[in-house]
């Protein structure tokens, strides 16, 4: 008998022999910026994503995290073709879609769908679940066997939801019930690519276990692959094969699970990763809290050089004075810094007592402080 272990073993193992699904490669998304002076000459741009790039196989589910404002959403929402990039390279199963119209980009919509973060507004108040579930059906012309309504009835149920109350409106169920609701439309057309923007952030926590576990569930049955944004780094390391680290609109780190959780490198993943509670009270009082000084600077001004140079501690309290000016002048690379661990930082050490309370060991992967 095949457990679920087994299932997702064989499934990473497929992924890795198979050709990417999705590949973004340095993608920038820039808001105009506000006008200024008596002219109303514009601003300068917003840098909400800046040379981003990954990739995804089939199957599998990379975790975006970050603190608020990182540019986690508007990189799923590029990817996904809901908004259009400023410039870089967008493909989905080898084909080029970053300049697609619209229209062209309608019939991909099968393959390509998305959970929203907030499932009190995601949903028309208007309609009857029936239709909000339906309507992908509708949109893309589609007649599945046996009707609209039994089908989205079946979806339903998988889901969990119960199919009588095909005709009740969203207000009539809770947060859970509607995200639920959410992920059936997603599902609809059997999309091989969902991005899910955070989709457990507005739940309670029994509950965001409760879809969580739905999610992988599916994934198994149907082999989606997932775009998982969020920024409860728990849920990412239960859900996630590979994770990417963001920060003011760039990737600081991107590796998989294991490696990021046990071995980070990047200064700003030691930050985020020591804030994350130890259920055990004497591990936690041992584990060094590492907090990050100042504010977040603008995306429409970042810093020169690194873009986290102003509030990494290391820079502040490791570095010789030279090593400081090369963070200051020269932006890193996200390049390889072990096999398949690629790193934005031009001074990376390992560190290994961040969440499992472990000894405490740091080992440098680049040249030594002076």
């Amino acid at each position: 008998m095949t457990t679920a272990i087994d299932q997702d073993a064989e499934r990473r193992h497929e992924a890795d022999g198979t050709e990417p699904l999705l590949e973004v490669s340095d993608v920038r998304k820039h808001f105009p910026g506000r006008r200024e002076g008596i002219l109303g000459r514009p601003g300068n741009p917003i840098k909400a994503v800046d040379g981003v790039s990954f990739s995804l196989r089939a199957g599998e589910t990379l975790g975006l995290v970050g603190e608020s404002g990182c540019g986690k959403s508007t990189t799923g929402r590029v990817a996904s073709k809901l908004i259009e990039p400023t410039s870089g390279s967008i493909k989905f199963r080898g084909r080029e879609i970053a300049q697609l119209s619209s229209r062209a980009m309608r019939p991909m919509r099968r393959e390509m769908q998305m959970i929203f973060q907030d499932p009190y507004s995601s949903l028309n108040p208007r309609h009857t679940i029936g239709t909000v579930i339906g309507a992908p059906y509708r949109i893309q012309g589609r007649k599945p066997d046996g009707g609209i309504k039994s089908t989205v009835q079946a979806l339903m149920e998988r889901v969990g939801l119960n199919p009588e109350h095909y005709n009740r409106y969203p207000h009539e169920f809770s947060g859970g019930q509607r995200q639920r609701i959410g992920i059936a439309r997603a599902l609809a057309l059997e999309p091989e690519l969902i991005v899910c923007d955070e989709p457990v952030s507005a739940l309670d926590v029994s509950v965001q276990a409760q879809v969580v576990n739905l999610l992988e569930d599916l994934q198994r049955e149907r082999g989606i692959a997932y775009v998982f944004i969020a920024h409860d780094l728990s849920i990412v390391r239960h859900i996630s094969d590979r994770v990417a680290v963001m920060y003011l609109g760039k990737v600081m780190e991107i590796t998989d699970r294991d490696s990021l959780y046990e071995q980070p490198m990047h200064p700003y993943t030691h930050a985020l990763l020591s804030a994350v509670p130890i259920p055990d009270p004497s591990i936690e009082s041992r584990r060094e809290r590492i907090l990050l000084t100042g504010d977040l600077p603008s995306p429409s001004n970042p810093p020169s050089g690194c873009v986290f140079h102003t509030r990494c501690p290391k820079y502040k309290t490791e570095l010789s004075d030279s090593q400081r000016e090369r963070c200051r002048g020269e932006e890193p690379v996200l390049e390889d810094k072990a096999p398949g661990h690629k790193v934005y930082c031009h001074f990376p050490q390992v560190r290994t007592d961040l969440i499992d309370g472990g000894p405490g060991q740091i080992r440098t992967t680049g040249p030594k402080a002076a």
